[in-house]
């Protein structure tokens, strides 16, 4: 059975199931990429991308998995680390069996509040388990993630990733977006990695930022704040 792992934070696709000796040409698995077959052929890991950071200047033609986050910073969250999330998969691959694995100690309250051509869904223990994973799938999640970490100075960094999209050793494409809302917090951002360019948008207004990233590879974000006193 093919089973895919995510990881919130480390976002890691576990594709078991295929002989690795059986290796297909970079044509075949290219035809797989657009295809609707259920199991992928065995990736040549020396012809794919191995984990450097690449975004994309064009977007796939074929949809990709997106991960969406809504965060929420507030008050508490400068004192404890606590910060409101919402989480949102679309295009999921269509499996039998996917689980979403959440940092044991940095989530409580994990709740699924909607999923669309799954055909069962639950929480269990730090994880969400998905059954019968059909094209076109969404789920999405509420919890409270222990995300920010204070500095020590003053400054605050909310850190997330890597993100990814992985076939045994090879990074595919795929879509993470984020909006991170702080305007109850007191908080001024003052410097983020990576910077803005083609393929990782960001967009800043009052007390709230957000970015699209497209890309291959892993990505790692730091988003640093300070507060207006300061």
């Amino acid at each position: 059975m093919r089973e895919i792992v995510l990881l919130f934070g480390c976002l890691l696709w576990l594709l078991p199931g295929v002989a690795p000796s059986d290796e297909p040409s970079m044509a075949e698995l290219e035809r797989w990429l657009e295809s609707d077959e259920l199991m992928p052929p065995t990736v040549n890991t020396d012809q794919v991308n191995e984990g450097t950071l690449v975004f994309l200047s064009r977007r796939p033609a074929r949809q990709v998995h997106h991960h969406q986050n809504h965060l929420v910073i507030d008050a508490d969250s400068l004192l404890n680390g606590w910060v409101r999330l919402k989480q949102c998969h679309e295009h999921l691959d269509r499996v039998p069996h996917a689980q979403i694995m959440y940092n044991r100690d940095r989530i409580r309250d994990l709740q699924i509040i909607s999923s669309g051509n799954i055909e069962q869904s639950w929480v269990e223990d730090n994880t969400v388990q998905l059954r019968n994973v059909q094209e076109s799938a969404r789920l999405c999640v509420q919890a409270w993630t222990r995300a920010l970490n204070s500095n020590g100075d003053g400054s605050y960094s909310l850190r997330n990733g890597p993100f990814m999209r992985r076939f045994l050793d090879g990074y595919y494409p795929m879509r993470v977006s984020m909006q991170i809302d702080y305007a109850s917090s007191g908080l001024q951002l003052i410097a983020m990695k990576p910077e803005r360019q083609q393929g990782f948008d960001v967009t800043e207004q009052d007390g709230s930022l957000a970015f699209d990233a497209w890309f291959e590879g892993r990505l790692k974000t730091e988003f640093l704040f300070r507060s207006h006193t300061l």
